[in-house]
């Protein structure tokens, strides 16, 4: 039954152009280049598409390049998942080559850096000892850990710097290991934002929470000063912190620019398993809204970080 209010359209009525006047967003000239078992990395790279988050990743690791050569700071912000997984001498080789320019963590990562240092293992069996009453209970970590911080604020540094030099000073077997230890060794500065118990050296006997709070201040100022020289072409990097670095890297932001710093031009990016609220919000997106560009890429850091690293080195 035909509807008097609604009339049928004419198919014949349609314009239509032709595919050489439109423009598309595909093209074969952006296709993946099939990779070889004999070719080298940089075969490798041209077998990336050039779409979405191959596009962005090959993208950013040409302004982290930018910001190298032009001796802008390369910022890099991690939760303590970097050192659980096995990358601590990526990092620690990319110190060394001059690709990072300071290095900013939360508190669980200064616990397991120190633990792969001090024993070379680290990242107990939450599951099997929290019932058991030993989850955490771990004397050697919280006794030398709190005695380097409180030595470290007796000496005026920073948390970072006690850590580093309290690593330097006790000779472990398994330093080279530590990001710490080789970051104090190259003059790379290390700023610790921790959150009052949320870490188990907090309920140690030894611990003296007026020094973590005097160091972790010290340390924002550091790290702010340090965010204060991103303005036309810096690089801030978060590698798994979810909450403690996109806040305190938002809050270092606001800081600067209260005081009268411009801060435009820069870029960041976030590396995670998911994408999170605060990354996208206080890294990728309103830091740079007055001018620059933000990334977020998603995949496991055991496969993206080493992959990332590559590309710099070889692009």
């Amino acid at each position: 039954m035909p509807y008097k209010k609604y009339p049928l359209l004419n198919k014949k009525n349609l314009k239509t152009i032709s595919i050489d006047e439109r423009e598309s967003l595909v093209s074969v000239k952006d296709f993946a280049e099939p990779y070889t078992s004999e070719a080298d990395f940089k075969s490798f790279l041209k077998s990336f598409p050039n779409f979405l988050a191959s596009k962005e990743l090959l993208e950013f690791s040409k302004l982290v390049k930018h910001a190298r050569q032009n001796g802008k700071p390369i910022m890099l912000g991690m939760g303590a998942h970097c050192i659980k997984v096995g990358l601590s001498l990526i990092i620690i080789n990319m110190m060394q080559r001059g690709w990072i320019s300071s290095i900013s963590v939360n508190g669980a990562f200064i616990i397991h850096d120190f633990e792969i240092a001090l024993a070379g293992k680290t990242s107990e069996d939450v599951k099997k000892n929290l019932h058991k009453g030993i989850y955490g209970n771990t004397e050697e970590t919280g006794l030398f850990l709190n005695i380097a911080l409180k030595e470290g604020f007796e000496n005026g540094l920073g948390g970072g710097e006690s850590v580093g030099n309290y690593l330097i000073q006790s000779k472990f077997q398994y330093n080279r290991y530590s990001i710490l230890y080789n970051a104090y060794k190259l003059n790379i500065p290390v700023t610790v934002h921790p959150a009052i118990g949320t870490d188990f050296i907090h309920y140690h006997p030894n611990f003296d929470g007026a020094v973590l709070g005097a160091l972790s201040e010290k340390d924002f100022i550091l790290f702010s000063s340090i965010v204060s020289k991103l303005n036309n072409g810096g690089v801030y990097i978060n590698i798994g912190s979810a909450v403690v670095m996109p806040e305190v890297f938002l809050k270092a932001v606001s800081f600067c620019i209260g005081q009268g710093i411009k801060l435009k031009g820069f870029h960041t990016a976030v590396f995670d398993f998911i994408q999170h609220y605060r990354p996208l919000e206080n890294v990728v997106k309103r830091p740079i809204s007055n001018g620059g560009k933000g990334y977020y890429f998603i995949g496991h850091h055991e496969i993206m970080i080493p992959l990332f690293v590559a590309i710099l080195l070889n692009s």
